[in-house]
């Protein structure tokens, strides 16, 4: 249950007190459900909380990488409208084997689930992990392990995912050592290469890595027709699309309508509904029932916010990256600007839904959702990529 107008109170997803569930209802109608292609959603209890924001706010489907051992437990709680993307057991002991043989298993059980996507995670930081298990290029994109793997979910017919790249705010700090993480830019180099080599349907998330640079993604999405990305990773999109004009944002979406997709990369966990110390950096980011509320409703109010109104303003939610970057100007409690951009009809519908459904072949208005998928429901034929726009 979302929090009541009396008990709300100031954090760090919520830095204004607002009540999103009262602000869920004064959105139009859309008249279609949102897909959200992007998410993270674990624990049953922070699963049912999630599901009822998703229903506030006009989310009629999910797609989230959960792990395969919860898989089931969240598929009843959001009652059958969430939608599985296979991906490693980053839990796993033995690191090694759960990136190697034991991702091949596990791609075949998220398939026998229903599961049509498939993650493969390249993150910078990933070279951190990697080298914790002895093995820096582990989590490369194009690793020999990940080749096989993309073999075996290319022979199922499966959609590819991907993160290859951090914000710009992080390889100015964290990745700020080019003999080890390299340069932004050569991240790119393995996932062109791959979307040539696997001619499969490719989701990059988080507008590819780059919304800091819209030329860039004119670039790459215009050299590979299979590739579309979705907008992602909501404190990254709000700052950084921010910072370009209306017009601009609203061009380059307009350009490649049908090939961006919604996603919010909101990450559930029942640690975020109770209080407790030593919990890692995703699990402190709420510490009651409250603000785990607020922390999953405040995405949603933040994107539609973005995408449908014209609001100028402090985000609500806070963005330490401002203060990563500049620590005399900002404290990790302040906010960018969170300026709307008002998408006409068509282009938010495309968005929200209709590039969704075109990629990936479901449409939660039409179709009878279930809580458990069966176990070999009839493949989706890979969608014919749309035509590339001039240059």
């Amino acid at each position: 249950m979302p929090p009541g107008p009396a008990t709300i109170t100031a954090n760090s997803s919520n830095r204004f007190a607002l009540d999103y569930a009262a602000a869920a209802s004064r959105f139009a109608s859309l008249g279609y459900p949102i897909i959200d292609v992007h998410s993270h959603i674990h624990g049953p209890g922070a699963a049912r909380m999630y599901a009822e924001v998703a229903r506030l706010f006009g989310v009629g489907l999910t797609y989230s990488m959960t792990p395969l051992r919860e898989v089931d437990a969240v598929a009843e709680a959001l009652e059958g409208r969430i939608r599985f993307i296979a991906m490693p057991d980053f839990m796993a002991p033995d690191r090694r084997e759960a990136h190697g043989a034991g991702f091949l298993r596990t791609i075949e059980g998220f398939h026998a689930r229903g599961a049509r996507i498939v993650k493969f995670w390249a993150a910078p930081r990933g070279i951190d992990l990697g080298a914790q298990a002895g093995d820096p290029d582990l989590l490369r994109l194009d690793a020999p392990a990940r080749i096989e793997a993309m073999h075996l979910a290319s022979s199922l017919g499966m959609t590819f995912m991907t993160h290859v790249a951090d914000p710009d705010t992080w390889f100015a700090t964290r990745y700020a050592d080019r003999a080890r993480y390299g340069s932004k830019r050569s991240h790119y180099d393995p996932l062109e290469r791959l979307i040539e080599r696997f001619p499969r349907p490719w989701i990059a998330a988080h507008l590819g890595g780059w919304p800091e640079d819209l030329e860039f993604l004119d670039g790459l999405l215009g050299r590979h027709r299979s590739l579309h990305l979705d907008c992602s990773a909501c404190k990254w999109m709000v700052r950084e699309l921010g910072r370009h004009g209306r017009d601009e944002v609203v061009d380059f979406l307009r350009r490649w309508q049908g090939r961006i997709l919604f996603g919010s990369d909101i990450v559930t966990s029942d640690e975020h509904l109770r209080a407790g110390e030593n919990k890692n950096e995703m699990a402190a980011k709420s510490s009651s029932s409250d603000e785990a509320w607020d922390l999953y409703a405040s995405r949603y109010w933040a994107y539609r916010t973005m995408l449908e109104t014209d609001h100028d303003g402090e985000s609500p939610i806070a963005d330490p990256d401002l203060a990563m970057v500049d620590p005399v100007r900002f404290t990790p409690m302040d906010g960018p600007r969170l300026r709307g951009l008002s998408l006409p009809p068509d282009l938010l519908r495309s968005l929200y839904h209709d590039a969704a459904v075109s990629l990936i072949g479901e449409d939660p208005a039409t179709l009878a959702l279930t809580a458990r998928p069966a176990a070999t429901p009839p493949p989706v034929p890979p969608p014919v990529p749309p035509p590339v726009p001039p240059t």
